[in-house]
Parts: structure tokens; C-alpha cells; sequence
């Protein structure tokens, strides 16, 4: 899965997923997302992000849950 606007970088917070280099890590926004705030919110509380930024997002987080496989018997 091609994620242009997922960015890694050692020197942008730690190297956690942000979205396009800035300084605001994915977990921030799935975390905004998980509170219930509404895309529309969010985008008007952080002008810089985009829509595409959201989607992006969800589309990570799908994909790294697809990709864990959990024990939740232990």
C-alpha cells in the first residue's frame, strides 16, 4: 500500500507515521478520530491538514490491523 502522505522520519517525532513530515503523528489524529471528532472539526482546528491526510490515516491504521494477529485468550 503506496502511503505518500505517511511520512517516517528519525528526525520528525522520533520516527513515528506523521502525516506529510509535519510534526503531527498519525496516532494524534486517530486519536481525535477515536474521541469523535468530526473530519470537519479537525480540519478546521488544524488548517494544514487536508481530507486526503484523514484518509490516509484510516487507511494505516486498517492496514496495520490487518496485519497483527493478536492472542487475546492469554
Amino acid at each position: 500500500m503506496q502511503q505518500d502522505r505517511i511520512t517516517f522520519d528519525p528526525a520528525i517525532c522520533t520516527g513515528k507515521p506523521c502525516i506529510r513530515g509535519m510534526r503531527f503523528p498519525v496516532a494524534r489524529l486517530l486519536g481525535l478520530l477515536a474521541a469523535g471528532e468530526t473530519r470537519a472539526a479537525i480540519l478546521e482546528a488544524y488548517p494544514y491538514l487536508e481530507s486526503a491526510d484523514i484518509d490516509a490515516a484510516l487507511r494505516f491504521a486498517m492496514a496495520l490491523a490487518e496485519d497483527e494477529t493478536l492472542d487475546l485468550a492469554s
